[in-house]
């Protein structure tokens, strides 16, 4: 790390204008075709002894299933299968069907007013009126997750997508109670919250995605490749680097490139395979970029520097380092180089 950070003009580009790693999230929900406005969602306000019929003197360890644990694939599946039922029965817009999906004393709480529509007679006159034109709208649902509480009580918690037409659309997230009578998984509880949209950070970031794409760095005895993308959302810049045709310094490493909210202003940390790392405060200037690093490095040892980078054209930008100190010592500068768009 102390090479490539206070070392030659081909060592130290890689890790100013290097580096970075795609932040990813996934998912493992499982998609089906669509929910109601009262798509399956809500808190359980039935106890584990009330839905399964088991007496308030009964030990809980009696229970086939304990509260929180995983039911046999089959009760999985079946839950499912009432959930795909819910959302085919509402697009079908087969009121009869969907109201047969519910317990008699079926919950829907709306998330827009807090209202409360209990029965099958409350929750029959709501889906008539929403569902009685052409007009009506289709349903979407994603269930995230089932947990049964006991063997006749589950709870699926997921995403609900109600689309009006092409151009309108709304998003909530759900959690439904299943409870089930004889061999049929029915609705009992139902609540949907909006779905709260994180704000990205990519305004603030929009003037670096010129960084974006693969790039490199060729010296006489050695090659820099990187790569550039931004992070799920936009809210950082990736980057990724390898260093190979010198023995010994061979090295790869990471940058992300990110606004820092509390500070309002860009900042970036790089960690070097080496064990070393670096933090930086990035400032625009009239013809690109300053960027004050700080570097701790593998042996303890610390320093500072500032990279200039100035974008040539789109496939090109100048990079060079300057006011180097290593562990107290001044360094000269380093002279300036280019890189380029692969």
């Amino acid at each position: 790390m102390r090479q490539y950070v206070f070392g030659t003009a081909a060592i130290t580009i890689v890790m100013l204008a290097l580096s970075g790693s795609l932040l990813r999230t996934c998912s493992f929900a499982q998609e089906v075709p669509a929910a109601s406005t009262a798509a399956p969602a809500a808190e359980t306000q039935a106890s584990e002894t009330e839905a399964a019929g088991e007496s308030s003197d009964e030990p809980a360890s009696t229970a086939e299933s304990p509260a929180g644990s995983s039911a046999p694939d089959s009760a999985d599946a079946e839950v499912r299968q009432a959930v795909e039922a819910y959302v085919n029965a509402f697009n079908a817009r087969d009121v009869d069907a969907l109201i047969a999906l519910w317990s008699p004393e079926g919950v829907y709480s709306s998330r827009t007013s807090g209202d409360q529509l209990v029965g099958r007679d409350a929750l029959r006159q709501d889906f008539s009126d929403l569902l009685s034109d052409e007009g009506a709208p289709t349903l979407a649902v994603i269930t995230d997750s089932i947990e049964f509480i006991s063997p006749s009580v589950a709870i699926e918690r997921g995403s609900a997508t109600i689309r009006w037409n092409e151009e309108s659309a709304e998003q909530t997230t759900y959690t439904a109670v299943y409870i089930k009578q004889g061999e049929t998984w029915l609705l009992d509880r139902v609540t949907e919250a909006d779905v709260v949209e994180q704000p990205s950070h990519y305004e603030h970031l929009k003037s670096l995605e010129w960084l974006v794409g693969d790039w490199i760095y060729e010296g006489e005895t050695w090659t820099v490749e990187f790569e550039t993308d931004w992070t799920v959302k936009q809210n950082f810049l990736s980057r990724r680097y390898t260093v190979t045709g010198n023995p010994g310094n061979e090295s790869s490493g990471l940058q992300i490139i990110g606004w820092d909210p509390l500070k309002q202003q860009i900042r970036s940390w790089l960690f070097d395979s080496d064990g070393g790392y670096v933090h930086a405060t990035w400032l625009p200037t009239e013809s690109g970029w300053s960027v004050q690093s700080v570097a701790t490095l593998a042996d303890g040892g610390r320093g500072s520097f500032t990279s200039h980078l100035e974008p040539i054209d789109e496939n090109s930008y100048r990079w060079e380092k300057v006011n180097r100190v290593l562990d107290g010592q001044i360094l000269p500068s380093l002279d300036p180089v280019t890189v380029r768009r692969k």
